[in-house]
């Protein structure tokens, strides 16, 4: 059952508690507001302002766990408070495990201050949960696959135009990669997990990864210095770091280039020409 008066509460509280600067918003000269307005939280949560504005009030219908895990993304909440705001709105909370995709409030921290390089969080499987603008500009909205195809390591296999973004010489280097890494994970993660799920459908829908899987390779590691082949700026060479949460085995991955080369200054023309949608087929 729904505990309206503590959620509410609970809920005002969060908000509260946070400053622009925590979620990646400016703060303006003129403001007075102790912590966030409802109308800034409901934008972070992809919500109508009313619909928030009803829940803190003790209003409106019971939120759905879709609608609770946007919240509680939107809210930077931990995955402790996540699972009270789940309990206080009458959901049993997610089950936590390697795969899940709530993001801790730290790498968020992390990327929402990350405005003059691209960045995104991913998941152990490839699936992208976050970009930031930059992140959007060098790779396109990789957020709106579906199904397996949200795994960069299921498209390697299955969607050709994914390679196009990858130098040539690199491709032979990453199927083995991509097949180490799944083998991994389907050892760790056992028979019922999604790693081991793509397996299975790798295994059924291409050739070129049952070859890969039957080497039983194990520990190809990505490179530091990645080469992208990107449709509006040609090639870039950036250098890839990661910052793992282990708690939620997710990844953030920061592309940057070497100062005065000419990949940084193709960064930088990414900047100004900002996210620019183009197609899936030129990803």
């Amino acid at each position: 059952m729904i505990d309206r008066s503590g959620l509410a509460e609970f809920l005002r509280r969060r908000r509260e508690a946070l400053q622009p600067e925590d979620v990646g918003l400016p703060r303006g000269p003129r403001r007075r507001t102790s912590g966030l307005r409802r109308e800034e939280v409901a934008g972070l949560c992809h919500m109508s302002t009313d619909y928030y504005s009803r829940l803190e009030r003790e209003r409106g219908p019971q939120p759905s766990g879709q609608m609770l895990a946007s919240i509680a993304q939107g809210l930077h909440l931990s995955l402790d408070e996540r699972d009270h705001l789940f309990r206080l709105a009458g959901h049993n909370p997610p089950a936590r495990s390697g795969t899940g995709e709530h993001i801790s409030p730290g790498l968020l921290r992390v990327l929402d201050r990350l405005g003059d390089t691209p960045a995104e969080i991913v998941t152990e499987v490839g699936e992208t949960l976050r970009q930031n603008a930059l992140g959007i500009a060098l790779n396109g909205d990789t957020t709106k696959y579906t199904g397996p195809s949200r795994s960069l390591g299921y498209r390697w296999f299955t969607d050709p135009a994914t390679r196009a973004r990858y130098a040539p010489g690199e491709h032979a280097f990453m199927t083995r990669m991509y097949a180490s890494g799944l083998r991994e994970l389907v050892t760790l993660r056992g028979p019922e997990s999604r790693p081991a799920q793509l397996c299975d459908l790798l295994l059924a829908e291409s050739e070129e990864f049952r070859r890969a899987w039957d080497e039983h390779e194990i520990g190809i590691k990505p490179r530091d210095t990645k080469h992208f082949v990107h449709p509006e700026v040609g090639a870039l060479e950036l250098e890839c770091q990661r910052l793992v949460d282990p708690g939620q085995a997710h990844a953030l991955m920061v592309y940057t280039a070497t100062p005065g080369s000419e990949s940084h200054e193709k960064l930088a023309l990414l900047a100004v020409i900002g996210a620019q949608p183009f197609g899936t087929e030129r990803r």
